[in-house]
């Protein structure tokens, strides 16, 4: 059996991308469906995003717990489990009459953002090091690429079938994805007697839904007012308990010395602003073009010309990801991250000063895509360079959950600014300038970051 199973390695990257689709595209999926969502629930419009947001806190928490079980058990046992709960999620979420199953489906659902460090410790065990890189910078574009699809789907699946069908398109993918998952994954790494960290979890778990609920909700409940400054508060107190449990414990879930490393917090910093500018555009582009025309900059677009707007900025994301593996045996890691920075940047500030035509956003978002392609794989394989094959799933899933709170940041903070300026073509601007000069940060730390790895 293990014979047959080595022999069919090949398909391991088939069975990554399939996953970490398939996570993507139900994470960004109910995005278009929400009025719908809203209307077939019988709840109102805050209670239908939480079926956004619910995900992505159970994601946020969820990635680096299961990114150290992967460490310690291996991942392909806790990969068929990951891959079962969301899958069951998904169909609770999917078949749900009412907002409380919803939410709790899509809660069991956002555990599957676990495929992600998963995914990047079972390439890293089975592909040779020279196709590595290529393989973790595919994986670290899909969820662009997802978010895209998923809008470009939304309009024939809900005109043709319903809101509902939407939900059970991610189920398409990770059935056959938990099916190739027991039959392909080889049992590599883990068997370690180290004990799991059950008090840092559940702090860390603590802090972060108080933190995230702050900053996904700061725009509806208002951004002074008591639930936002007491979840932030809150968030501030536990994250100090869990920074002195993590230093106390001898096996820690977060090893605060290796986020120390030079080449690790360089590339999560990166990763936060890299997540950062990918959603202010995922907000900002889709806004400009929706506006109507007699605002005088917008260009009374449907919903499905700003979905189309965002795919050729994905394929360039898909590409460059696939291009960075080449590029990092040529110059390196930190490199490919000084050149995502910079096309990033470019292709923001372009947009920031010509807008007046949708060619003229089809370009910026083409470079801004290609630079973000480059970024989210420099990252990627910095801190997976700069540690032992046994702590990957660790610093991969930290590396994933602050790109996701760096997301949060990006939309939340673009929405307050164009917000700000009552939907005016000066807050688009600044919104856009914004993105560049958050990407002109992450060419410093690139610049900052080691130049070869520390292992």
């Amino acid at each position: 059996m293990a014979a047959g199973r080595g022999g069919r390695r090949g398909l391991v990257p088939l069975l990554a991308f399939l996953g970490v689709m398939a996570y993507a595209l139900s994470m960004a999926v109910v995005t278009p469906a929400l009025p719908l969502i809203q209307e077939g629930l019988g709840t109102s419009a805050a209670g239908a995003a939480w079926a956004l947001t619910a995900m992505m806190l159970s994601a946020a928490v969820a990635t680096p717990v299961i990114g150290r079980l992967g460490d310690l058990l291996g991942p392909r046992p806790v990969l068929l489990v990951v891959l079962a709960i969301s899958t069951a999620g998904m169909v609770v979420a999917a078949s749900a009459g009412s907002l409380g199953p919803m939410l709790a489906g899509r809660v069991l659902a956002g555990i599957g953002g676990g495929v992600f460090p998963l995914a990047y410790t079972i390439v890293r065990e089975v592909f040779p090091p020279e196709r590595t890189a290529s393989a973790v910078g595919l994986m670290s574009s899909m969820l662009g690429l997802g978010g895209a699809l998923s809008w470009c789907i939304a309009g024939p699946i809900i005109d043709h079938l319903g809101w509902r069908w939407l939900l059970w398109v991610p189920v398409l993918g990770l059935v056959p994805g938990l099916v190739l998952a027991w039959w392909i994954v080889p049992a590599v790494g883990g068997g370690k007697s180290a004990r799991i960290d059950w008090w840092g979890a559940v702090l860390f778990a603590a802090w972060l839904v108080a933190a995230l609920t702050a900053l996904t909700q700061g725009m509806e409940w208002g951004w002074t007012s008591p639930g936002v400054i007491g979840l932030l508060a809150a968030a501030v107190v536990l994250a100090v308990v869990w920074l002195v449990v993590e230093g106390r414990v001898e096996e820690p879930l977060v090893d605060l010395r290796l986020m120390r490393r030079r080449a690790i917090w360089t590339a999560n910093a990166a990763s936060l602003l890299s997540g950062y500018a990918l959603m202010a555009g995922g907000l900002l582009f889709p806004l400009l073009v929706q506006l109507p025309e007699e605002t005088g900059f917008g260009f009374g677009g449907t919903a499905t010309q700003a979905a189309l707007l965002q795919l050729p900025a994905s394929a360039g994301m898909t590409v460059a990801g696939m291009t960075a593996g080449l590029l990092d045996r040529w110059v390196g890691s930190r490199v490919v991250l000084m050149a995502g920075a910079v096309l990033t940047g470019a292709g923001y500030a372009y947009v920031a000063l010509a807008h007046e035509a949708m060619w003229q956003l089809y370009v910026g978002g083409v470079v801004r895509g290609v630079g973000i392609g480059l970024a989210y794989a420099a990252v990627a394989n910095l801190v997976m360079a700069a540690v032992a094959a046994g702590e990957t799933g660790a610093v991969t899933g930290v590396n994933t959950l602050v790109r996701t709170v760096g997301a949060s940041l990006g939309t939340q903070a673009s929405a307050v600014i164009v917000a700000a300026s009552g939907a005016a073509e000066g807050g688009f601007t600044l919104g856009f300038a914004v993105s560049a000069a958050v990407m002109g940060a992450v060419l410093v730390l690139a610049l900052l970051a080691p130049r070869r790895s520390l292992c």
